[in-house]
C-alpha cells in the first residue's frame, strides 16, 4: 500500500507556471506507475498525465501536451508536475495517483492522494 499527499498548488494568472509534488510513503515507489489527475468544478476527474515506473513511457491529455511536464525521482519518492503556460480552463483540483500496472493507463488507478487546488485567473 502507498500513501500520497500533494502540494504545490495555488493561484497563478495565466500565463504563469506551478510545480505540483506528490510525495509516497512506503519503500516501494518504484514498482507504481504514477499518474496526475483533475478535476474541475461540475465537471467528471480527468487524466493529465502519467509516468511508467521506469520513467521510460509518459503520456499525456491532449489539452496539455507541450505545457505540462511529469517526471519523478524515485529516490525521493516524489512524483512532479510541472505546469507552464497555465490557462484558466486548466482550473482544477489536481490529485496524483499510483497504480501496479506495468503500463501508463489513463484509468483504474489503485491509489489517490487527497488532491491540490489549481486556481488560474484570467
Amino acid at each position: 500500500q502507498v500513501q500520497l499527499v500533494e502540494s504545490g498548488g495555488g493561484l497563478v494568472q495565466a500565463g504563469g507556471s506551478l510545480r505540483l509534488s506528490c510525495a509516497a510513503s512506503g519503500r516501494t515507489f518504484r514498482n507504481y506507475a504514477m499518474g496526475w489527475f483533475r478535476q474541475a468544478p461540475g465537471k467528471g476527474r480527468e487524466f493529465v498525465a502519467g509516468i511508467s515506473r521506469s520513467a521510460i513511457v509518459i503520456s499525456y491529455a491532449d489539452s496539455v501536451k507541450g505545457r505540462f511536464t511529469i517526471s519523478r525521482d524515485n529516490a525521493k519518492n516524489t512524483v512532479y508536475l510541472q505546469m507552464n503556460s497555465l490557462k484558466p480552463e486548466d482550473t482544477a483540483v489536481y490529485s496524483c495517483a499510483a497504480t501496479h500496472s506495468l503500463s501508463v493507463p489513463r484509468n483504474n488507478y489503485d491509489y489517490w492522494g487527497q488532491g491540490t487546488q489549481v486556481t488560474v485567473s484570467s
